[in-house]
């Protein structure tokens, strides 16, 4: 991912905690020479050994996951908040551009037993209920819907390189910047407000 040094995040605990906000992520790999991508759930977690590692699971009808024998390497994209960000907030000639987060993970995949896919499954579905009225659990369900998860191919990925861009007009002088915010916030856009709250808590 091409990313200017400015805007570059090396800090591991604002990645940390990026992608567990945000884990809602794209699996990109090859398969039969041609590119795959997947929009699923993709969880970062430790694992026996300490290591940081990425969760998650795939249909079995996906052809997508044919190719994780061929070749190991994969790439899962997590995106946050952007918005446009017109050049007329500067009180100055500039071009307009646009606001981002993303970060990028490099890593290689396995796909992992059926007992260990069910435990994914649990802590997934438990992170996602915590709010519910009325939580649902994994073990809670019946033989018969946890059939299932047969379905699945569950798998991890050992991380290899995180790349993390955090494109939030640090360029700008306060003024400029100030106003960015301002501006954003008076669009009453969720994207574009989170952008602005996101920028407040880079430079306050």
């Amino acid at each position: 991912m091409y990313t200017p040094t400015i805007y570059k995040d090396e800090d591991p605990e604002s990645i940390r905690t990026f992608l567990k906000e945000n884990s809602f992520g794209i699996l990109v790999n090859q398969t039969q020479g041609k590119f795959c991508a997947t929009h699923i759930p993709i969880e970062l977690e430790i694992n026996a050994d300490g290591k940081e590692i990425l969760e998650g699971h795939i249909s079995k009808l996906n052809p997508q996951a044919e190719g994780f024998n061929e070749n190991d390497q994969v790439l899962a994209i997590f995106s946050g908040p952007h918005s446009y960000i017109s050049s007329s907030w500067y009180d100055h000639e500039n071009v307009p551009t646009w606001n981002y987060i993303a970060v990028h993970v490099y890593g290689r995949i396995k796909i992992v037993d059926y007992e260990t896919g069910v435990e994914q499954l649990k802590k997934l579905v438990d992170k996602y209920e915590a709010n519910s009225k009325n939580p649902v659990r994994v073990e809670d369900l019946s033989v018969k819907t946890m059939r299932e998860a047969r379905g699945i191919f569950a798998f991890e990925i050992e991380i290899d390189e995180i790349q993390a861009t955090k494109k939030l007009s640090q360029n700008r002088d306060d003024h400029n910047y100030k106003n960015i915010i301002s501006e954003l916030e008076k669009t009453e856009n969720p994207q574009a407000i989170a952008v602005a709250n996101e920028m407040s808590k880079c430079r306050k």
